[in-house]
């Protein structure tokens, strides 16, 4: 598509009002834009009447992560992704992790320049499988990660997007033909949370979900960060849980994460072990084949089991992936039950390592 080198490009999605101003159809926000005004997202802007992308090429940054830190427990384990990421965001979570990013207005953070043809070459020159569109939500840099992917593509190399699957039916349809996993946060399962504590709505989120399922050949899993008080409780994990296995299939990797004091959210404590290990006894409860806990150490909860023979298929510490009972088809070598997933002939071994990388 896009050879551009400048930092401002022009976008599609969105529409010229009988008022003058400009709309923008990206996403569910739908921003109504005065000349020269930027989106909810900091990063799409009304330039000239129509909707610019003011981040193509430019970055927050560059780095090797193991895979299984996006997480992705069942696309290629154990092998190395590019990740990277921009500014801005088009949700409002009061308890963003990454808030430095994705609440930055600044255009100074993104100190990384970088052409789809850079980030693709220099991924296959670092041994990268993957590169992760994440850090900030890749919809609201939507042209420039479809450049990326492409250049990807051409190179061997996948695409991963981490989204919280906020976006409008058209982009979304288009965005998704160049990805080939995708993590997507499920934040909740209470439109009120979603409302009071990101600013946006549930069901486009669940809409996404179930697209990615239905209609495209996107290996998918699910990620929701529980925080206590807010949306952990033991009625809403039975009803996610059960949405997941009834809608998206039980095949479906789900993944606890454990909330960590952060941006707008200091007065609420880190979520205990017991409520990760909780939710993920109900998932399994439920019928969920795979259910992973995530900023806990539990080497059990974090490991890969076969749904047919209860083996351990990959064991994991952390990021660190130590037992491997996968054969080289992805199935249980022990009952030769198949393992929802995507898999190499055998595992990587990048391990735990977070490399930077300057291009």
């Amino acid at each position: 598509m896009n050879t551009h080198d400048t930092s401002t490009v022009p976008t599609r999605y969105w529409l010229l009002r009988e008022d003058g101003r400009v709309q923008c159809t990206l996403c569910p926000r739908e921003c109504v834009l005065q000349e020269g005004q930027a989106g909810f997202c900091f990063v799409r802007k009304n330039q000239g009447k129509q909707i610019v992308l003011t981040t193509y090429g430019r970055s927050s940054g560059f780095c090797i992560d193991p895979i299984e830190k996006k997480p992705l427990n069942h696309f290629l384990p154990g092998t190395p992704i590019l990740s990277f990421g921009t500014a801005g965001c088009n949700l409002g979570c009061k308890f963003c992790q990454n808030w430095d990013i994705s609440k930055s207005r600044e255009m100074d953070t993104l100190a990384a320049t970088a052409s789809p043809e850079v980030i693709a070459l220099g991924a296959k020159r670092l041994g990268c499988r993957s590169v992760a569109y994440t850090y900030n939500d890749p919809v609201i840099f939507h042209e420039y990660a479809i450049d990326v992917a492409a250049a990807c593509r051409k190179q061997g190399i996948r695409s991963v997007a981490v989204t919280a699957g906020y976006v409008h039916a058209e982009p979304r349809a288009e965005f998704y033909r160049h990805m080939d996993a995708a993590n997507v946060d499920l934040k909740s399962f209470s439109e009120d949370f979603y409302h009071r504590l990101t600013g946006s709505h549930l069901q486009p989120v669940l809409e996404t979900l179930e697209y990615l399922k239905r209609e495209t050949s996107v290996w998918l899993e699910v990620t929701t960060l529980l925080i206590p008080g807010e949306n952990d409780s033991a009625q809403e994990i039975e009803a996610m849980t059960t949405w997941i296995r009834e809608h998206l299939g039980a095949d479906t990797p789900l993944h606890f994460s454990a909330f960590h004091p952060s941006w707008k959210i200091q007065d609420k404590p880190p979520t205990p072990a017991k409520t990760l290990l909780h939710a993920h006894a109900i998932a399994r409860k439920n019928g969920l084949h795979y259910v992973y806990t995530g900023n806990i150490t539990d080497p059990e909860s974090s490991s890969t089991y076969c749904h047919q023979c209860g083996q351990c298929l990959i064991g994991r510490t952390g990021y660190q992936l130590s037992t491997w009972n996968l054969t080289a088809d992805g199935r249980c070598n022990r009952c030769q039950a198949s393992c929802a997933g995507v898999f190499e002939s055998r595992q990587g071994n990048w391990g735990a390592r977070r490399q930077p990388v300057r291009f």
